[in-house]
């Protein structure tokens, strides 16, 4: 087999300021590498970074499980290490041109989204082995911070879960996501 190399690729999706983003990869026969995040290949596709990361989490999710819809004072750069996820995007800031738009992006391994501060991220996790979700931070979260928190089965945001939701089943939805606001009442 031959090196296979896929370039990285990004687009500004619907959401002003926010990029979907295909990580450069390269493929032989032992398997694959691919760039979670590199400066300057970010740089050359003119998606902005933040100086530096300052937290990564990583969260391991049920299939169906849902967490989510959150937009801290932070951006955030993230994807899946393993499995898939249906990401949910929702931009909560007041003084945004594209203010309570809703952005749906299939995530798979190499799919990544750059979120930025006040734009609300939200997944499912849709593969029958749950997912590895990846969070970048540019700055510590620390209880109390600055953000807004959505109910992520608010019917007025019209998004389409792929898979049913019990919001009484603690494993599919946490209570505190499931008597989050509606996007109304920010």
């Amino acid at each position: 087999m031959a090196v296979d190399i896929a370039p990285a690729e990004a687009s500004e999706t619907e959401i002003a300021g926010m990029w979907r983003i295909s990580v450069k990869s390269v493929t032989d026969e032992r398997g694959t590498v691919r760039e979670f995040f590199r400066t300057s290949a970010f740089g050359e596709l003119g998606v902005p970074v933040p100086d530096r990361w300052s937290q990564i989490n990583m969260t391991w999710t049920h299939s169906g499980g849902l967490r989510g819809l959150h937009g801290e004072a932070m951006t955030k750069l993230v994807g899946v290490a393993s499995g898939s996820a249906f990401g949910v995007y929702l931009d909560a800031r007041k003084e945004s041109a594209t203010f309570g738009r809703v952005v749906t992006i299939p995530l798979v391994v190499g799919v990544q989204v750059l979120v930025p501060p006040g734009v609300c991220n939200g997944f499912q996790a849709t593969s029958d082995d749950g997912c590895q979700y990846v969070y970048c931070f540019d700055a510590e979260w620390q209880p109390g911070m600055a953000g807004v928190a959505v109910n992520p089965l608010d019917p007025a945001l019209g998004i389409e879960w792929p898979l049913p939701i019990d919001q009484t089943n603690p494993a599919q939805v946490s209570a505190k996501d499931a008597t989050s606001p509606m996007f109304s009442e920010l």
